[in-house]
């Protein structure tokens, strides 16, 4: 028998929650096969056989939390033809001794007791298990939200808030849960009812991360607009001839990203991050972009930006968001990055105020494209296609006048596109 343990993950994560079994218990499994996903702060992360056998004892369920190194299962090698042998034996022992034939059936009633006895106990997590034990709370009085009426942890801290710990007569048990005090969880107006959702690790980090960005930063944001009828037009003109050549879109994204690479060439501080008294100048442009996935917001990176094309760049892109609704991105692809892009404006933003992706001390942000009426000069006014474009920039490090500076310089780069060709 082989143990199925958490694997070391990644650097500085040293713990995850279980998301779902690929495999269940019972199934054979081959070696490099999938057979657990974790939930990890940053990505999802599967753990594979790492040999052939049947898979058993599955220790944990999905929302468990569980550290490198956690025993999670089992793989048994060779399996059925395991299991078959005894089987065997027992026939060859029934043949040479068929006077214990009389005792089966003083056998079979105790393996129905047993199971009878086992089927009294409630279904509960290993992780509910551990708490109840340690607030001394009988599980069979708690009262289970799950469907199935699998106990879970949440189910065992509301009872602890407001449950009795009493233990009550199985027949009394309908009774004794209605007649529980009501907790502030639970006591809701049944006109106005609500539905508690436990955040995801990853959504639990989100939060946690803004928080401190917003709380060891001197946070401030500048805005300005840019007129997008330079770039439309490049676009217009050169969209299908750049997709037959490259086997990608020309988007927006390209030319943001590299003007971005060109206005922190020319105000470096952009470009870097505190540590201690330090100011650390990175003389590298990889830039993250921002992607809204199923589990939250993630942040995956474009390397090395100022050496690639404008199609290096948008495949790139493409490469990345896909992996992201696909929930292939690895920990290398959120790793690292200098400087952000965020594009609210495919949602319909019309202006925000982007939150610095920490320890970055800039963060870009992009909204949606507006028809309106501007003034060309004193005597002439047409519609144009206009973005609000705002800077978030950490104060600590980025003075108000290179924030301006610098988002002016975006702004002069994207309205004459042409020039970005000319930044080296």
């Amino acid at each position: 028998m082989f143990d199925v343990k958490v694997p070391e993950l990644a650097e500085s994560i040293s713990e995850g929650t279980v998301a779902q079994w690929l495999k269940k218990e019972g199934d054979t499994v081959v070696k490099g096969e999938d057979l657990v996903e974790l939930e990890t702060d940053k990505v999802n992360i599967e753990i594979s056989a790492e040999r052939d056998g049947v898979l058993k004892n599955i220790k944990v369920e999905p929302g468990d939390t569980v550290a490198v190194g956690d025993i999670i299962a089992s793989i048994v090698e060779g399996g059925a033809s395991e299991s078959a042998e005894p089987a065997a034996e027992e026939k060859t022992e029934e043949k040479a001794a068929p006077t214990q034939q009389k005792q089966e059936p003083i056998v079979e009633k105790d393996a129905a007791e047993e199971e009878v006895k086992a089927s009294d106990r409630p279904i509960a997590s290993p992780a509910a298990r551990k708490l109840a034990r340690e607030k001394g709370i009988d599980l069979s009085e708690v009262n289970a939200r799950d469907p199935l009426g699998r106990v879970r942890t949440e189910d065992v801290k509301r009872h602890a808030e407001g449950g009795s710990t009493e233990k009550a007569a199985p027949a009394s048990k309908p009774a004794a849960s209605a007649s529980k005090p009501a907790t502030s969880v639970e006591a809701v107006n049944p006109e106005k009812p609500v539905e508690r959702v436990k955040m995801s690790r990853r959504r639990q980090t989100i939060a946690k991360r803004l928080v401190e960005a917003q709380q060891t930063a001197a946070m401030l944001t500048t805005f300005n607009e840019v007129d997008m009828t330079a770039i439309n037009e490049v676009r217009a003109r050169r969209k299908d001839k750049f997709y037959e050549q490259n086997g990608v879109k020309l988007g927006y994204m390209s030319f943001f990203t590299k003007a971005v690479v060109g206005a922190l060439k020319k105000f470096p501080a952009i470009n870097a991050e505190i540590q201690g008294d330090e100011m650390v100048l990175k003389k590298f442009y990889d830039i993250g972009i921002a992607v809204g996935a199923e589990e939250g917001l993630v942040v995956p990176v474009v390397r090395n930006a100022d050496r690639l094309s404008f199609a290096g760049i948008e495949k790139e892109i493409g490469n990345l968001a896909e992996k992201a609704r696909s929930k292939k991105l690895s920990l290398e692809d959120l790793q690292g990055g200098s400087f952000t892009i965020t594009n609210g404006g495919i949602f319909g933003s019309m202006l925000s105020t982007p939150i610095l992706n920490a320890p970055q001390v800039g963060i870009l942000g992009m909204h949606t494209i507006q028809w309106r009426p501007v003034a060309i000069d004193k005597e002439r006014m047409e519609n144009r296609p206009m973005m609000y474009i705002a800077l978030s920039y950490d104060h600590r490090i980025v003075d108000g006048k290179e924030a301006v500076s610098f988002l002016t310089t975006i702004k002069s780069l994207l309205e004459d596109p042409e020039s970005l060709l000319l930044e080296g």
